[in-house]
Parts: structure tokens; C-alpha cells; sequence
């Protein structure tokens, strides 16, 4: 069911808000609740952001952990900073993919409250001001003109969540459409995948053994082929033509050899 992405500065009462979320959904719905959030994952987070790679690295754990989770039959709520728009955007791919909606919540504070509220914790929880410092400053704010940012709501330190309206943004709006880059296609038959492969890779076989006896301009499985063709071009050719045929797959598997034919024809003239 649908994604909640939490999303603010360092210390902005996200996790406070994701557990307000949690206790409203569970009292009012039958459905599983699970928040992922950074501490689950055992990291230092000012090792963490301080370290590019490494923060990459977490960001990507938490991507997935949200992938494996989100599903038609529960809630799932991202506790995380998600301060940068192209994140943001891929978790927006992850939901189209899985055709569940999602929304956004910004807890919204001013650096200044940020950085009070991050001293008042203990010390082993507190971000050096240094790192807080430098989070508020890559920030970038979400934004409800952008799809993936949409439907958002910003939340004060004084406000109460609009748990209704939170609500019906989840379960009363259809998820957004999956477009071919996302969506995967209906196979035409349980071995479409095996017979894609090995029909492509018997026609590279065929076209690469060929031009051992054959001079330029001789009818081979490429028709009207004028050049040679080294392996690592023809490997590259197929490649391209797989990814293609798995999103536009056809209904009869013994298409495939004139398919790939046809587009080695078309990519080398």
C-alpha cells in the first residue's frame, strides 16, 4: 500500500511525526505499518554525512529496505532526512513501479530551532554543528509542482498533522501510471526470457562466425552488411536489443531471430 516519505532539516521532529502517522494508521486501519528509518540500519550519522560514498551507501540501503517492504497491503513510512530532490524522484519511480500511491511530509523549521532542538537530545544522538550545518545548507526543499513531491504537506512545529487529509491522499487517489520505464510488461510465454537470449546470441554467433569466410559485401545473416563487425559490438547491439524487446515483447518467440536481424540491419547503416 501507499509510501509516507518524511523529509526536513536534521532535528525537525520528523521521527516524532512518522510515530504520530504510525499510531493513527494502526488505530484506524487494519493494515501493517512499518517505518524504515536510519537508525534501524546501525549507522553513525556523523561518520555517515560526512562521507559522501558513505551516505550514498545508507541512502541506498534505505531505498531498498522500502522496496522490499511496500506492497498492496501495508503502510510505509521512510524516516529519513530524503533532503535531495533526485532521491526523492527515484522513491517516486519505486511507487510507480509498484502502483501505490504516496505523499510527502516536510516538517519545516528554521535552522536556528533545528540546531536548539538538536543540542537539547543526548549527546550520543546530537549531530556536531559542523555536519548540521552543512545538511541545512544541501537541503533542497521539496517542491508540490513536481510530481514527486506531490501531494505535500508542510508541517509546522505548532501544527497538528491533517491525519484525514494525510489519509486520503493515500487511499483515496490513484496511484500514478506506470510508463514503460517502469513498468514490467507481461511476458508472451513462461520461456519468453530464455528464447530471447539464446536466439540473439545464436544470431551474433552466426553473423561473427561468417566473416571468417566472408569479404565485405557478401549476403550473410545481415543483409546488405558492408563493414565488419567486431564481438564487442555486436555483444553491445544485443544488449540494447534485449532491454528493448523486454518492455515490447512479442507474441511469438520464433519473431525474434528476424527481429534482432532487422535492428542489427537498421543500427549499422
Amino acid at each position: 500500500m501507499p509510501l509516507v516519505v518524511m523529509c526536513g532539516f536534521p532535528c525537525s521532529g520528523k521521527t516524532r511525526r512518522a510515530e504520530e502517522l504510525r499510531v493513527y494508521f494502526e488505530q484506524n486501519s487494519k493494515l501493517k505499518v512499518h517505518v524504515v528509518e536510519d537508525g534501524a540500519l546501525g549507522v553513525e550519522k556523523n561518520t555517515v554525512y560526512a562521507d559522501s560514498q558513505k551516505e550514498k551507501h545508507v541512502r541506498a540501503a534505505l531505498k531498498a529496505e522500502v522496496e522490499r517492504k511496500v506492497n498492496k497491503d501495508d503502510i510505509v513510512i521512510l524516516d529519513s532526512l530524503n533532503y535531495i530532490k533526485g532521491y526523492r524522484y527515484e522513491l517516486f519511480c519505486l511507487i510507480k513501479h509498484t502502483q501505490t500511491p504516496h505523499c510527502l511530509v516536510y516538517c519545516l523549521t528554521s535552522d536556528e530551532q533545528s540546531s536548539t532542538w538538536n543540542t537539547s537530545r543526548d549527546a550520543a544522538e546530537q549531530y556536531t554543528q559542523d555536519i548540521l550545518d552543512a545538511l541545512v545548507l544541501r537541503f533542497e526543499a521539496p517542491d508540490s509542482r513536481n510530481r514527486w513531491d506531490s501531494p505535500l504537506f508542510t508541517i509546522l512545529k505548532e501544527d497538528t498533522l491533517p491525519f484525514e487529509a494525510i489519509s486520503d491522499a493515500l487511499f483515496k487517489r490513484k496511484a500514478p501510471p506506470p510508463n514503460q520505464s517502469t513498468q514490467s510488461q507481461p511476458l508472451s510465454s513462461a520461456n519468453f526470457l530464455y528464447e530471447l537470449d539464446r536466439i540473439t546470441q545464436d544470431v551474433l554467433m552466426a553473423i561473427f562466425n561468417a566473416q571468417k569466410t566472408s569479404v565485405p559485401g557478401d549476403l550473410i545473416s545481415v543483409p546488405g552488411l558492408t563493414r565488419g563487425i567486431n564481438m564487442a559490438e555486436l555483444r553491445k547491439l544485443r544488449r540494447q536489443f534485449i532491454s528493448y524487446t523486454k518492455t515490447h515483447p512479442t507474441e511469438n518467440t520464433g519473431h525474434i531471430s528476424n527481429m534482432f536481424v532487422q535492428y542489427l540491419n537498421k543500427s549499422l547503416h
